[in-house]
């Protein structure tokens, strides 16, 4: 691990990650259109529990995922699909519903994989859920980080610019964190549409600025301005150890160059191994398994170059299946990390 970051002793944890983030059920068409599909293989997926779910199931990390879900059979399908994804479930907010839709809704998310010059895309029903309803003194906090304990603590844009109560519910868990000594971790995970009623990107960036200085590992920044961002940073906010970005290009929805860039105070800045031309299924989620990588790495106490070329195996590894979610291991990760190529495993 980079020297800056000290991690909480194992025995004081009870968990090793705590992520926070809205849950959607994925609703996917498969090889067909949204706007022409008959039916759909339903998932689970939201872009910062896909972190904790990976760093579960991928990792073998201790997890607890905190989210909200509407108490109504849609929300029992969505908790059935998150108790296959292993983390603890102990700490979800169920709200009621009133079965129209009115307040506490399940988000739902429509995704068609693209293919070729067809683009992936996303449609979402996600307004009115539960986890945008989430406020201070939903969640106890100092229970989680103090009493239970945990040493790394994941979040990022997508809830946090939910509402203005997620705003300030994510402000409370960081400086919670901060106070029992636990890891904090950012992805700005940036969604147009997400905030295309809420100040477009301007706004975004403001969020994420007003919050660093409660972070300390930092995802998705771009990555074409990725050395101006960390100078730009480095002095302004102290408390920030590490960052680490996905760096793709785009020959088409099945293929696209995949690496990853990644700087810490103590080692600088360091690029990972390259994927030139990676076959992709289904790019969704590629950049959330990237970070899991990452975290798992830094957590292992890993050099960052071995931290990042874990999650730039990773990511890669879980675009070649299908869903938000991975389904790699960590036996194929460190293979595909360290150079090894698609032959035959027997």
């Amino acid at each position: 691990m980079t020297s800056e970051l000290s991690l909480r002793p194992t025995a004081d944890c009870r968990y090793d990650v705590i992520s926070l983030g809205e849950v959607m059920l994925r609703l996917d068409p498969g090889e067909d259109r949204v706007r022409t599909a008959r039916s759909f293989a339903v998932r689970e997926g939201g872009g910062e529990y896909n972190v904790g779910r990976a760093l579960r199931r991928c990792f073998g990390r201790q997890v607890a995922h905190v989210t909200a879900i509407g108490d109504n059979d849609v929300g029992r399908l969505l908790e059935d699909l998150m108790m296959q994804g292993g983390v603890s479930l102990d700490h979800v907010v169920w709200k009621p519903t009133d079965d129209v839709g009115r307040a506490n809704r399940n988000p739902l998310n429509f995704t068609e994989r693209g293919f070729g010059v067809r683009a992936s895309r996303g449609q979402y029903d996600r307004a009115h859920s539960a986890a945008s309803a989430l406020r201070p003194g939903d969640v106890d906090w100092d229970l989680l980080f103090g009493d239970l304990g945990a040493g790394w603590f994941h979040t990022g844009g997508i809830f946090a610019g939910l509402s203005s109560t997620t705003l300030d519910l994510t402000r409370d868990a960081m400086a919670s964190a901060r106070r029992h000594g636990t890891i904090v971790s950012y992805d700005v995970n940036y969604r147009p549409s997400l905030w295309a009623a809420a100040g477009g990107a301007k706004a975004a960036e403001e969020l994420t600025t007003e919050l660093l200085d409660g972070v300390d590992v930092l995802f998705g920044v771009d990555s074409t301005e990725f050395v101006k961002t960390v100078e730009r940073f480095e002095s302004a906010h102290p408390r920030l150890s590490v960052v680490a970005t996905p760096r793709r290009v785009v020959h088409s929805a099945t293929s696209n160059d995949w690496t990853g860039l990644a700087w810490s105070r103590s080692e600088g800045f360091v690029e990972g191994r390259a994927f030139e031309k990676l076959a992709i299924l289904d790019r969704v989620g590629g950049g959330d398994a990237f970070a899991s990588g990452v975290i798992h790495g830094l957590l292992a106490a890993e050099p960052l170059q071995r931290a990042l070329d874990l999650g730039v195996a990773h990511g890669a590894l879980a675009m070649t299946t299908a869903g938000d979610t991975s389904s790699a291991d960590l036996d194929e990760i460190r293979r595909v990390a360290g150079g090894g190529d698609a032959s035959a495993v027997r």
